[in-house]
């Protein structure tokens, strides 16, 4: 719902206190000062810099010295029967004294009888315990296609500069999750450099606006499916439930899909590869990235990272270990709920979002994992992602001794239960050291090996309980005598 459709059912309802959360001040006080204008309504603004003023920009004959002073205006203001709104700009930073916090009660109060509207307007909501009932929040929503659309055809007004049917998907898809300053800045930055509207100015400008929000962080590699050797049935999946888009108002869409494996098979890869192959941005939450130091101040900052990610919908949203990203869930640590609660607000996102973002966890231990969360309608599948087997690595050699130059006919080391990171890493030692595939192999303990009970614990679990990555169909763990056995240094105790 736009923001003036919140405001004026807010309005007509007689909500007197109304805290508007946004970071575009210029863009909310411009549709509110629109709304008041179509419905005969009055509107003041207010904030520490330019005092109280009309939204024009024209100073008001009501003597305001400082904050306080601002809210008792509000009394003077009201006229008549027509209501009038008073918009605080950034008031959170004064709420802190007694005195504002006892005037803004009163106003408020007031308000219901002279028709007279507290309208605070800050990036954050910050409220005191004593006006936390009295306020209602409204969030300003980022600018949704139609209406980037709509600015881009505002900027491109040469012939040319317009692009239209996939052009225009793509820089509209570029664009999504973009404030309305930042997508008139990317755009305007587009058409210096290439004349008209493209993706790759735009791309750039997200990638740092991504990164400034400090919640996530966006990956634009190169790599596809190609790069990727194995889990063809899990790239099969992907593919197909993401290349058929259902546009179609009612029709399904794919939600995501949870991965299992011990550590080095190929999850993370598989997250950065998906996005290229299915034209899609890669998003990238670290959890620990939303700690506040602030009471509620963690389950804020996540929230306005789901936020962030709705609105660049389609996206690929890519959460890896997440039972380490919410360790603290049900072990009754000392973080005071913060976790549990964190971990409650991304599942009910996780069941009910409605945003074309399609989810990619990875995870190294299910049994740190509660088991709502892999439930069915949050995830697509569940996949346990295996040792690779012979096929699998053979694949995986030729990948990495081609990408570090080394001859695809040298002798290879006996590479029994090794997963893909280690072949990497035995070839990107041979290229850094200058030696042989096999003197390098000598520096590479297989994880099986060092963590051979874990390896086990989770293939057993996984059994019949997953879908297999590398063939259709659930996972069966194979019984292969060939496996490696660690050898015990205990001595037999007879």
């Amino acid at each position: 719902m736009k923001l003036t459709q919140r405001m004026n059912e807010l309005i007509r309802a007689c909500f007197a206190g109304i805290w508007i959360e946004s970071h575009e001040h210029l863009d909310a006080i411009a549709e509110l000062s629109a709304m008041c204008r179509d419905e005969d309504w009055r509107l003041a603004v207010w904030d520490i810099d330019q005092g109280l003023r009309h939204p024009n920009g024209s100073a008001i004959d009501v003597e305001v010295a400082d904050p306080l002073a601002a809210v008792r205006a509000i009394g003077s203001l009201a006229a008549g029967d027509a209501p009038v709104l008073l918009v605080l700009q950034n008031f959170h930073r004064f709420i802190g004294s007694a005195e504002i916090v006892q005037a803004i009660s009163r106003a408020v109060g007031d308000g219901k009888q002279q028709r007279a509207f507290i309208v605070v307007l800050s990036p954050v909501v910050q409220l005191p315990v004593e006006l936390e009932k009295l306020f209602v929040v409204v969030e300003h929503p980022l600018p949704d296609r139609q209406q980037l659309c709509e600015m881009a055809a505002g900027i491109a007004t040469e012939p040319g500069e317009m692009p239209d049917g996939r052009e225009l998907d793509a820089v509209l898809d570029a664009a999504a999750g973009l404030s309305r300053y930042e997508a008139e800045n990317a755009f305007s930055l587009s058409l210096v450099r290439s004349g008209r509207l493209t993706p790759d100015a735009i791309w750039e400008l997200k990638t740092q606006a991504v990164k400034a929000s400090g919640l996530l962080t966006l990956h634009r590699g190169g790599q596809t499916f190609d790069s990727l050797g194995g889990l063809e049935s899990l790239k099969a999946f992907t593919r197909r439930s993401l290349l058929q888009r259902h546009r179609d108002a009612g029709q399904p869409r794919a939600r995501g899909v949870m991965l299992l494996s011990p550590p080095g098979c190929g999850k993370s890869e598989f997250c950065k590869c998906v996005g290229n192959e299915v034209g899609r941005p890669v998003l990238t939450l670290d959890v620990g990235s939303l700690m506040g130091s602030l009471v509620g101040q963690s389950e804020e900052r996540t929230r306005q990272a789901l936020a962030i990610v709705d609105a660049m919908a389609p996206c690929v949203l890519m959460i890896d270990e997440v039972e380490k990203a919410f360790a603290g869930v049900g072990a009754g640590g000392n973080d005071s709920g913060v976790s549990s609660r964190m971990f409650g607000t991304f599942l009910s996102w996780l069941n009910d979002h409605t945003s074309d973002v399609f989810v990619v966890c990875t995870a190294n231990d299910v049994q740190r994992l509660p088991p709502e969360f892999s439930r069915a309608e949050r995830f697509d599948g569940v996949f346990f992602v295996d040792l690779p087997d012979r096929e699998q690595k053979d694949q995986i050699w030729r990948l990495y001794l081609d990408r570090y130059g080394l001859d695809v006919d040298t002798a290879k080391p006996d590479d029994d239960q090794w997963t893909g990171a280690e072949i990497k890493s035995c070839c990107r030692l041979a290229a850094l050291l200058d030696v042989s595939l096999i003197q390098a192999a000598e520096n590479v303990v297989p994880i099986a090996v060092t963590s051979s009970e874990s390896v086990s614990r989770l293939r057993q679990w996984a059994d019949g309980r997953c879908l297999s990555a590398d063939h259709a169909g659930v996972y069966r763990m194979a019984t292969k005598t060939s496996r490696r056995r660690s050898v015990s240094t205990k001595p037999s105790v007879n």
